[in-house]
């Protein structure tokens, strides 16, 4: 009975140390590819991390050059930025389109002698021409065009000036139109002796009763408020 207890007392040990023996195979080849896939998967990560840290250096970018200006650029730009809606009309109408400049429905004649007359009340110190616009209820760009139509008819003067930092134009009267208005009335064109009179004869204009009386009249008047 002793002998067979340690049979298999030495059955089982040996049964053991083999399957102890299997285990640590098994665990080496489970083992083994576990440290290839590591090594597989940390090189990608490697590259990754240089392609990411190239462009960093990319970043920086030179600064920018600022061409400068001639002496004659500046002028050009200082002209352009000067530059007034008159200037702008000049450089796309022809002399004719000036001239010949008229406004739909509006008797030219009668608003130019309606310009003279307000100008006329300025005298030497001239109106803004923005102002004149207004009371003649003219838009600026009509206003500009009437305005380099009587420059060009010798009937007015424009001054370039700078007025609440903008370029416009101060209007001052130079020639004012005919007018009829200081002979109408007058004897002289209905004088029923107009035959007969002469500077040396009976009858003259230096002893006309009829111009007299019409002198001493006008006088009488009351005088425009201006």
């Amino acid at each position: 009975m002793a002998k067979k207890k340690d049979t298999l007392i030495e059955e089982a040990e040996k049964i053991k140390a083999d399957l102890d023996e299997l285990k640590k195979k098994t665990a080496k080849k489970e083992a083994k590819p576990a440290k290839k896939t590591a090594k597989k998967e940390a090189k990608p990560a490697k590259k990754t991390a240089k392609k990411e840290a190239k462009p960093a250096k990319k970043v920086e970018e030179k600064p920018v050059k600022v061409k400068k200006l001639t002496k004659k650029e500046l002028e050009e730009a200082k002209r352009e930025a000067e530059k007034t809606l008159e200037e702008e009309l000049e450089e796309q109408l022809s002399d004719e389109e000036i001239e010949n400049f008229q406004i739909e429905k509006v008797d030219m004649e009668r608003l130019t002698n309606k310009v003279c007359d307000i100008l006329a009340e300025k005298e030497s110190d001239g109106m803004f021409q923005g102002e004149l616009w207004k009371k003649l209820k003219l838009t600026n760009q009509v206003g500009s065009r009437l305005a380099l139509k009587l420059e060009r008819m010798g009937t007015i003067t424009r001054e370039k000036l700078l007025e609440n930092n903008r370029w416009t134009y101060k209007l001052i009267l130079k020639k004012t139109p005919i007018s009829t208005q200081s002979i109408e009335g007058a004897p002289c064109l209905v004088c029923p002796v107009e035959q007969k009179c002469s500077l040396e004869g009976e009858i003259s204009p230096t002893n006309c009763q009829f111009i007299e009386d019409w002198v001493i009249a006008e006088l009488k008047k009351p005088v425009k408020a201006k």
